[in-house]
């Protein structure tokens, strides 16, 4: 199977090592990635190994992380190392943590002592933190050295050099950070100058367990590319690319919608395992079905009452999906906020107060909405009242419930984007349900 170079879609044909190779090599890696994709766990396993190592950490590199996990798993554990190795710092962390323990082991063993080690020692960082996110791969000079020796040292370790950004060194002093130099200032500088002398000094970094929104909020008052991460004894180890916080942060805001949708335990992507797959949504159906059979129970208490007025069957999906709409709504809007630091767990009373003043205003227009239809299509008044009220009253509660859930979850230690959902939606249809009925069992029967 090939990309059709007119459509990109996949067609059919058959798939060698050399198609994919020259898809990496004419810089399709995307291409490439969708049809290693297509093949069988086995298919790619023999496709990665006969790929080039630079060409097959490439494509590593552009797969989804569970992925790509999958297949070094699959791989002999010295060909997923050789093919790690290629990978910056970052981004072999982030594999081997997502590798079984025993493969990672496996892999770890037969990569060089140095790499090994530093990656141990990445992967035990919080992904979302500064040392999570930071590449090891950098320029840094001790602050006595003068320009041509920084020069010497380019030259004598080019390639090693190659793949690093260079637009910034970092001056150290015993590893310890004192200081940034940008590379142009160095080629207009007299060789015997020392990088003491040129260098600016207390450049503004982070500490390596520096979580990202404390992260994105200095990349958005400095106009930086990267910035040095230190340690908490002040030694420079690594530096955070601006790019690399943004794909964080776009994986994390991914990562909240699948959970609120009920993908648990990360992405999901159609080529992974059937069972895996099948059980990952399970888990949060299986619960989903005992919330809705407790909101279904409402309905059974009064069941004399919908068979006396089944008009009202009409009108309870109506109440239960307009609330959670607008609950829905609330919650988005607290998990914004919390993201961003402009609310805490604590502010319950502030977030209500907040909430219920939106929810009262719309509550009242939308009960006055379903109300009205609800009176022109039966001609009942009384009928218009009852699920008009309830639509309004359920709304005010699921703003109240959708604006404070997620701070309660966080509060407690629980991950706000999987427990909002079902939470704001059991309650919603109960109280829903049981303002409709129970009204309508005094008013109109």
């Amino acid at each position: 199977m090939l990309p059709d170079p007119e459509t990109h879609t996949i067609v059919p044909g058959p798939t060698s090592v050399d198609d994919l190779r020259e898809l990496i090599e004419s810089d399709a890696v995307n291409d490439a990635a969708l049809v290693l994709d297509r093949m069988s766990e086995d298919e790619r396993s023999i496709a990665v190994t006969g790929l080039p190592t630079e060409a097959a950490a490439d494509l590593i590199e552009h797969l989804v992380e569970e992925q790509a996990a999958e297949i070094l798993e699959q791989l002999a554990p010295n060909v997923a190392a050789l093919i790690l190795e290629e990978l910056t710092s970052d981004v072999r962390a982030d594999l081997i943590a997502e590798l079984a323990t025993d493969s990672a082991s496996q892999i770890l063993d037969v990569m060089s002592p140095e790499e090994a080690e530093e990656t141990k020692e990445l992967s035990r960082y919080d992904p979302e933190s500064a040392g999570g996110l930071m590449v090891t791969e950098l320029l840094a000079f001790e602050s006595s050295t003068t320009v041509q020796g920084v020069f010497d040292d380019l030259t004598t370790n080019s390639d090693l050099y190659r793949d690093i950004d260079v637009q910034y060194s970092f001056v150290v002093e015993n590893d310890r950070l004192v200081g940034v130099l940008p590379m142009r200032d160095l080629f207009l500088a007299k060789r015997s100058t020392p990088l003491r002398e040129m260098m600016i000094k207390d450049p503004i970094a982070v500490r390596d367990d520096t979580d990202m929104d404390t992260l994105e909020d200095v990349f958005d008052n400095h106009h930086f590319l990267g910035i040095p991460v230190v340690n908490p004894a002040g030694e420079l180890v690594g530096v955070v690319q601006r790019t690399a916080m943004e794909h964080a942060l776009a994986a994390h805001d991914r990562s909240d919608y699948l959970k609120s949708q009920g993908i648990i335990g990360g992405e999901e992507i159609r080529s992974l395992p059937v069972a895996e797959r099948a059980r990952r949504r399970l888990s949060w159906l299986s619960v989903n079905i005992l919330l809705n059979i407790v909101a279904a129970s409402v309905i059974a208490m009064f069941q004399d009452t919908l068979s006396s007025v089944i008009a009202l069957a009409v009108f309870l999906p109506i109440i239960s999906d307009m609330s959670g709409c607008s609950g829905n709504q609330a919650v988005a809007v607290s998990m914004r906020e919390l993201s961003l630091g402009l609310i805490r767990p604590s502010e319950l009373l502030r977030v209500w107060g907040k909430e219920i003043s939106v929810g009262t205003i719309n509550g009242i227009c939308l009960g006055l909405l379903v109300g009205m239809a609800a009176f022109l299509w039966k001609g009942d008044p009384m009928l218009g009242f009852v699920v008009g009220s309830a639509l309004c009253l359920n709304t005010m509660v699921a703003v109240s419930i959708g604006g404070m859930v997620p701070l309660l979850m966080k509060r407690f230690g629980f991950d706000p984007a999987i427990a909002s959902g079902p939470i704001l939606t059991t309650i919603t249809d109960m109280f829903g349900f049981f303002l409709v009925l129970s009204m309508a069992s005094v008013l109109l029967v």
